[in-house]
């Protein structure tokens, strides 16, 4: 089952670097046609400046959650090059700022300390420096090992911030005449640009979920302990059937009443959307997690999503392979219901028989299909990693013939990622995403 036309994640990714190509050869026309600086420094100072704004509008894009990316590219990735662009947003910035207090100060005859007050007394240079202190603070705190301390709500509220800066920014470029109305077709062209940015922000991030929350009114229907540690939870609403939900996909939970508004999960869809009902299986972790399985029935539910790129639109392959470990197993179960004719093979990889969360849902299904599922128990140490490219070999041989899914732990999705590229499989037919919003 070759397909001949271009993959779903190739053709996304071609068409977002083509609009950021196409928006960086316009902002350079744009940069070229109004005239130069003051001085030499100030003009150069006006390239990095404009050139940041590009890269606030394309961190709006990334986080927008628009679904025709989602879909093909997946959270996790977009996730990924919002955090790169982040840290190059700032040191764009910041070499911005440091130019334009020293053009002044070359232009004055002053001393930077000297000019950076001076501009701090100016409306649009405050503005300006607002922003750009808001990014360092932000950057700051997402620093892996500043972040890794931090409770994920405190990290996402002063993350928030970064909405501020953005408006900060707007504003100051707005009263930069050089970059924002030199022209009339820059006006046009940066006017066009932030009301994509923002309406797309807006619309995926509080107008989609508020409407769809609204129109399927989500309450639980059916809470099930599946093991002391693990609880699956089932919530209905009205016309699922529309809900453009696939198995794979996970969602964004909130269970307002229950728990405080602002603690939210990502947990997969634990069964195939069947238009009555959506299944998530979670393992307590946290406090959010754990207080799961006391949900009262019939309480509301505020569902974000779907959201993921982990799902049958990108099968290239007949035949599959499906790697889970531990609750990585919620997603992988659910893509079982939605397998073509094909032969598949599930490893699924646990510390012992009983963490093997929803197994015989998914012996029943494997059985169902015709193919073959693998316990892979114990723990991961020396002699012992069913992942090593040899023990992948000997346990599927054509290996290199399936398109390969993988859900689970960081490091045995990194373990199972490098054992497949010793493999030689080709990247098309590897399909894993790692869930999570930080």
């Amino acid at each position: 089952m070759r397909q001949s036309t271009i993959p779903p994640v190739v053709a996304a990714r071609w068409a977002l670097w083509m609009f950021v190509t196409v928006n960086l050869v316009i902002v350079e026309v744009l940069f070229l046609t109004a005239g130069t600086g003051k001085n030499g420094v100030l003009t150069v100072a006006k390239f990095f400046g404009v050139h940041a704004a590009v890269l606030m509008l394309f961190q709006l894009l990334l986080v927008a959650r628009l679904p025709w990316l989602d879909r093909r590219i997946g959270m996790d990735r977009l996730t990924v090059w919002h955090r790169w662009v982040g840290f190059t947003l700032l040191w764009t910035l910041l070499t911005h700022a440091v130019l334009v207090v020293l053009g002044y100060a070359k232009l004055d005859g002053a001393s930077m300390t000297k000019t950076f007050f001076a501009l701090a007394g100016v409306p649009a240079s405050l503005l300006g420096m607002g922003a750009a202190a808001i990014v360092v603070v932000v950057a700051a705190v997402s620093a892996r090992f500043v972040r890794q301390r931090l409770r994920y709500e405190t990290w996402h509220g002063l993350h928030l911030l970064l909405y501020l800066a953005l408006g900060l920014a707007f504003v100051h470029q707005l009263q930069e005449t050089t970059t924002f109305s030199s022209s009339l077709p820059a006006q046009i062209y940066w006017w066009a640009l932030w009301l994509f940015a923002f309406g797309a922000l807006v619309t995926g991030r509080i107008v989609m979920p508020v409407w769809r929350n609204a129109y399927h009114r989500f309450r639980v229907a059916e809470v099930v302990a599946e093991s002391d540690t693990v609880v699956s939870v089932r919530v209905t609403g009205r016309h699922l059937d529309k809900l453009p939900a696939r198995a794979g996909q996970f969602c964004i939970w909130r269970f307002p009443g229950h728990n405080h508004w602002w603690p939210a999960n990502p947990f997969s869809l634990s069964a195939a959307p069947d238009g009555r009902t959506l299944r998530l299986t979670a393992k307590a972790v946290g406090d959010t997690s754990a207080a799961l399985r006391h949900l009262p029935i019939g309480s509301r539910a505020f569902v974000e999503g779907p959201y993921g790129a982990f799902t049958s639109v990108h099968r290239s392959r007949p035949d599959a392979l499906l790697i889970a470990g531990g609750v990585g197993i919620t997603p992988v179960r659910a893509l079982l219901e939605e397998q073509p004719a094909g032969d598949t093979v599930v490893l699924y990889r646990v510390r012992s028989e009983n963490d093997a969360v929803l197994v015989d849902e998914v012996r029943a299904l494997v059985g169902y299909l015709g193919g073959r599922l693998h316990l892979l128990t114990g723990r991961t140490g020396e002699g012992n990693s069913p992942f090593d490219p040899d023990r992948l070999r000997a346990l599927v041989p054509d290996i290199t013939e399936r398109d390969v899914y993988v859900c689970g732990p960081p490091a045995m999705t990194s373990a199972v990622l490098s054992a497949l590229r010793t493999l030689n499989v080709p990247h098309r037919q590897v399909h894993a995403e790692r869930f999570g919003l930080a």
